[in-house]
């Protein structure tokens, strides 16, 4: 079984991870271990390679970040579980349709965990309830090592939502667990990465309060 690191980054600026994360995969090779890093992100609106500005209607005075993950628009926040992985696909024989497949399970499987149904909608990435997104994703990959990951509504301000298109969607709204049931971010934390062990048939080795040197 294949071992990856776990770092719990707390409360970030979504722009020092976005680079750290971008130079550790540059910088990798095929020895270097995969990485999930656990974050949540002060509030910013982050536009990804296919989002359209007329999908930003009134940011206000939360700043935008444009980054190289695939995908529209989406908002990060506290109270927002987001979860990055620094995976080598090619060693580990995933392809990105299964790999997107895969990050959604995670999600569905956490999500029943506290007595949430949530499913996929075709052509629409993420997961969600009654048609109200709870989960999104949003990938990059080169030479076969992926990065950026996926977030999860937890327990949060889902208010800045309403000053965008949610990655690009007109007819979707969004939910989060805290709207089903009392929530902290822990019991989240470990039910999806318990969840993701599951899935990628990986051995989580949790790093107690060290995180990598952001800058």
């Amino acid at each position: 079984m294949r071992r990856v690191l776990v770092r719990d980054l707390g409360k970030t600026d979504y722009l020092p991870v976005f680079n750290q994360m971008r130079d550790y995969t540059r910088a990798r090779n095929s020895e270097s271990i995969d990485e999930i890093w656990l974050t949540e992100h002060l509030p910013v609106f982050t536009m990804g390679q296919s989002a359209k500005k007329e999908h930003l209607l009134s940011p206000g005075g939360i700043p935008i970040s444009y980054c190289d993950r695939g995908g529209q628009v989406t908002y990060h926040g506290p109270g927002q579980l987001t979860v990055y992985l620094l995976l080598d696909i090619k060693r580990m024989s995933v392809n990105i349709r299964e790999l997107v497949a895969r990050i959604e399970s995670s999600m569905i499987g956490c999500l029943s965990r506290f007595s949430i149904q949530a499913n996929r909608i075709q052509g629409a990435p993420g997961v969600y309830v009654d048609r109200k997104k709870i989960g999104a994703l949003g990938l990059r990959v080169t030479r076969g090592r992926v990065y950026h990951g996926m977030s999860l509504n937890v327990d949060m301000s889902l208010e800045p939502f309403s000053r965008i298109n949610p990655c690009g969607l007109l007819d979707i709204s969004v939910t989060q667990i805290a709207d089903f049931q009392k929530i902290d971010m822990e019991s989240a934390k470990i039910a999806l990465l318990d969840e993701l062990a599951d899935v990628f048939d990986i051995n989580l080795n949790i790093l107690d309060n060290l995180v990598p040197e952001l800058g």
